[in-house]
């Protein structure tokens, strides 16, 4: 068993699947979940695991060459706002109903526990070297 990172083995797997360029929505609980991609749902109870946690975690297993959410979650939930801002400082913005057809193009879905509206992310898949 794994000592450290992500235990999750669905998860563990997909991550270990992605390519340069792949896509990866972390969505709140109430996103809409596209056809297509794989999906790991980490939902547990309403705000756990909560979506700071999991972009967290992601991002100690990824190398991100960008981001995308929805404008509206500057108005709507500062708090991932600030999130937002803080682990991606060229975090593009679009509506929110673009940000949901994007997703379709997404690779992999990580759905967490958030209860908040808009606490939504794509990340783009980078490489490490």
């Amino acid at each position: 068993m794994k000592k450290a990172g992500i235990l999750n083995r669905h998860l563990a797997g997909a991550l270990a699947e992605l390519g340069h360029g792949d896509g990866v929505l972390v969505c709140d609980a109430g996103m809409p979940i596209p056809d297509g991609p794989k999906v790991v749902d980490l939902a547990f109870l309403a705000g756990v695991p909560s979506f700071a946690e999991v972009v967290d975690g992601l991002l100690a297993e990824l190398v991100v060459e960008g981001a995308t959410a929805a404008t509206e979650v500057r108005q709507a939930n500062p708090a991932a706002a600030g999130l937002l801002d803080g682990h991606f400082p060229g975090l593009a913005l679009v509506p929110h109903e673009e940000l949901k057809r994007l997703s379709a193009g997404a690779r992999l879905v990580v759905r967490t526990g958030e209860a908040r509206p808009y606490a939504n992310v794509l990340l783009r898949c980078g490489v490490f070297f």
